[in-house]
């Protein structure tokens, strides 16, 4: 720095000023005898008047709050601007109490968000003619931050998620909006897609395959069991036993597997021996069981009963 440059001021040794190395004070350039008009100094050409509701995220009939067109550093930058186009110092009263008022509700909304610990207001006015106050919102814990230079780091700080900034409108225009007025910022929409298939993981399938093939298993095996007993069934055999191997049947038979004899109707074709002692014919056990095709079954004359041979 050269001999005669300004020393510079304390602050830029403050740990919340953003800058650090080489500096040097800008020279003062010369006063202007008559100030530039600022933005809006007539209604017809304000933006803040010509600016519709679709463009706030809260609005009632005599305030409005706006954000950003886009995410900036910090969690929430609001702009509260007055419906009616004065300045701060040509509110009437009932504005300027309402001004109080609005002020401190919309601190409380933005400091209610997660994540943030102080918010400074701000009106400087030298760049609009429309009274608009800046509300800013300092990260909670970034104690670098603190102070006069929070709007400095607001261009400084890398830009926090679109997400993360439309849920914040969303929720302060919400605050709002519980006193009167009408918010007007949705929170952001989920993104989502559902999977067209369902590709399920090795060891699932695996225990789906055995789970599905036991079954099927039993299955089958009860099938060929029911298809056996029904074959013995029809040739007078037991599952699991061939005709060879099948018990006599009448007395013989049934004495051989310990029952009774049980009394049945004759089978189709097969006439009954009539008792002569005048009793009512009965059939024997044999009797219910068809023959194999091409098998003869004699009876006896003397009404006796019959053996299958």
């Amino acid at each position: 720095m050269p001999d005669n440059a300004a020393s510079l001021p304390d602050f830029t040794r403050w740990p919340s000023f953003p800058f650090e190395g080489d500096m040097r004070i800008k020279p003062l350039a010369t006063p202007v005898a008559v100030e530039p008009p600022r933005s809006g100094e007539d209604a017809a050409e304000c933006v803040a008047c010509n600016t519709p509701d679709d463009a706030y995220i809260w609005f009632s009939e005599r305030w409005r709050v706006r954000a950003m067109d886009r995410p900036t550093g910090l969690p929430m930058v609001v702009i509260l601007e007055c419906r009616s186009h004065l300045d701060l110092g040509d509110l009437p009263n009932l504005l300027a109490a309402e001004l109080g008022v609005m002020t401190v509700r919309l601190e409380r909304a933005i400091r209610s968000l997660d994540g943030v610990a102080r918010v400074h207001v701000n009106r400087w006015g030298d760049g609009s003619a429309h009274l608009h106050m800046w509300f800013l919102a300092r990260p909670y814990g970034q104690l670098q931050l603190r102070g006069t230079f929070l709007s400095l780091w607001d261009d400084i700080l890398p830009t926090i998620p679109e997400q993360q900034w439309r849920e914040n409108l969303a929720l302060v225009a919400a605050w709002l909006a519980e006193f009167g007025g009408e918010a007007n910022a949705e929170p952001p929409h989920i993104q989502w897609e559902s999977p067209g298939t369902f590709s399920p993981s090795p060891a699932a399938e695996t225990t789906t395959t055995a789970s599905a093939t036991a079954p099927v298993s039993e299955a089958t095996t009860s099938v060929a069991d029911a298809s056996g007993a029904a074959a013995a069934s029809s040739l007078g055999t037991r599952p699991g036993q061939s005709n060879a191997d099948s018990p006599p049947d009448g007395a013989a038979g049934e004495a051989a597997q310990g029952g009774a004899p049980a009394e049945v109707e004759p089978a189709e074709g097969t006439a009954a021996t009539e008792p002569s002692n005048g009793e009512e014919p009965s059939a024997t056990a044999g009797d219910t069981a068809s023959p194999s095709p091409g098998q003869d079954i004699p009876r006896q004359a003397t009404g006796e009963q019959s053996s299958r041979v």
